[in-house]
């Protein structure tokens, strides 16, 4: 599926606040304002769930995003 932008104005508070935590992450100024996003999404759709819980989604989310899991393998008893 294309992925297709597009130019849109915030407040200059929020780009900020987007910059400094984006820098802190290693991410775009975009990609940290897309991350506050599906935080935000996620916690309105599901009002009963941890913030850190759905930021440890969205972490694992990436890892296996990025080929960074690997099987787990029970142990023989």
């Amino acid at each position: 599926m294309l992925q297709q932008s597009q130019a849109i104005k915030l407040p200059y508070h929020l780009i900020a606040d987007a910059k400094s935590r984006a820098e802190l992450e290693m991410r775009s100024v975009p990609k940290q304002v897309e991350y506050f996003y599906n935080l935000g999404k996620i916690a309105y759709e599901n009002p009963d769930l941890p913030m850190q819980f759905i930021i440890d989604i969205l972490e694992s989310k990436k890892d296996i995003d990025n080929g960074k899991i690997s099987e787990f393998k029970f142990r023989d008893k």
